[in-house]
């Protein structure tokens, strides 16, 4: 079982490593909402859970990596990262899909809910990266 890390310095985060198995993806989603209701950012936890599951998804399906790196990391008032790391250096990219197709929208989510993302290249492999902004609390309630 994976142990949920915290950040020992910098931004407010939490990481876990997780095998590149489908089920894994729960775990991802998990994590992610534990980080976002305890920095009281909710009304991120659903668009947040789509991206974190899009990119450990994409990690798992592509990567041929054994194990990936999920984190969450809280880095401004309504600001959060989430990354999804792995030993693959091979780039994400976005399928041409049709109508028909049940899968191969993943980056196109990503794209639709992130403020921005990217892809850091490593030694020792990638990390894919997406900001999510929250509006303040009191833009929200004007709605």
């Amino acid at each position: 079982m994976a142990a949920t890390k915290p950040n020992a310095l910098g931004a407010p985060g939490y990481s876990e490593t997780l095998p590149c198995v489908m089920e894994s993806a729960g775990t991802a989603r998990r994590l992610v909402r534990a980080a976002l209701e305890t920095w009281n950012l909710g009304t991120l936890v659903e668009d947040a859970e789509l991206v974190v599951s899009e990119l450990a998804s994409n990690s798992i399906t592509h990567s041929g990596s054994r194990l990936m790196r999920v984190a969450v990391d809280r880095i401004g008032d309504y600001r959060v990262c989430i990354a999804v790391s792995d030993k693959s250096r091979q780039a994400p990219a976005a399928g041409h899909v049709s109508d028909e197709d049940e899968s191969g929208r993943g980056l196109f989510l990503v794209e639709a809910f992130a403020e921005r993302w990217d892809t850091d290249y490593r030694a020792w492999g990638k990390v894919v990266w997406a900001e999510l902004v929250a509006k303040p609390a009191s833009c929200a309630e004007e709605k």
